[in-house]
């Protein structure tokens, strides 16, 4: 007599469609997700700093937030923060539910893999997806430590040429070269890593950094940031008196050109 090996009793239960074996993973996936119940999140926030962009992020998907701070003051705002994150006292420090998270980049796609239901970020099966989320992690990893390392840098000594090494101009000319061919940094809609983005292309343009005139489509995709609805929200909420405790301007930055 032969005898069937496992593995061939078990591809015929497969396909005779045995009601033990879940057959739609998708569809279990999709209701797991839709089960997940938001905890209560309060932002501590300091104005025209990195927290607006969770502020952003929660009037764009128009979920519900409490938002903590002192208007006008810096100081009044991170007293509150230090009250409940002495360890690592920065803004945006985020308690969601009964956990304390920071690092606006984490929150944010915590809240849209959660809670979005798929809105603000490409489905994962698309081409964008994968631009999406390198933009979520640019903006901070490379944009903006390049940025403010040269920043520091050149407040001491305004620089007479670009370093030969990546530098803020390299990194900002990504992102322009990147707008060129598409209209958002998730790729063809708008989504969270356009969030993210804003807050170092404004510090890269707005404190002299890189040469503004130099980089027209990230300006062009300012404009279109800047008219979004959720973002008018958020400024009448998070910086109701424009920006307070301005860094000042570089005197003047490193030309274009031949890098040395």
């Amino acid at each position: 007599m032969v005898r069937s090996s496992p593995l061939i009793t078990l591809l015929m239960l497969l396909a005779s469609g045995c009601a033990s074996v879940n057959s739609s993973p998708v569809t279990s996936v999709a209701t797991a997700k839709a089960a997940i119940t938001m905890p209560e999140i309060t932002i501590y926030h300091l104005e025209g700093r990195r927290s607006e962009r969770i502020v952003w992020l929660m009037e764009e998907l128009e979920l519900p937030y409490k938002l903590e701070y002192v208007r006008g003051s810096l100081a009044g705002s991170m007293a509150k923060i230090r009250a409940i994150n002495p360890d690592v006292p920065m803004a945006p420090t985020v308690t969601f539910g009964d956990q304390v998270l920071v690092e606006s980049g984490a929150i944010m796609e915590v809240i849209l893999d959660r809670y979005a239901g798929g809105r603000l970020q490409p489905g994962l099966e698309t081409s964008d997806y994968a631009n999406h989320l390198m933009w979520m992690h640019f903006a901070e990893g490379s944009l903006a430590a390049r940025l403010f390392s040269d920043y520091r840098t050149w407040l001491k000594a305004p620089p007479e040429k670009r370093s030969r090494l990546v530098d803020s101009e390299a990194t900002v000319q990504h992102a322009e070269n990147y707008l060129a061919k598409h209209a958002w940094f998730g790729g063809a809609e708008f989504s969270g890593a356009d969030i993210m983005m804003m807050f170092p292309l404004n510090v890269a343009t707005k404190l002299n950094i890189v040469d503004a005139e130099q980089f027209p489509l990230v300006a062009a995709w300012k404009d279109k940031i800047v008219a979004r609805p959720a973002y008018v929200r958020m400024l009448a909420a998070a910086r109701p008196d424009g920006m307070i405790g301005n860094l000042p301007r570089l005197p003047k930055h490193a030309p274009a050109g031949p890098r040395s």
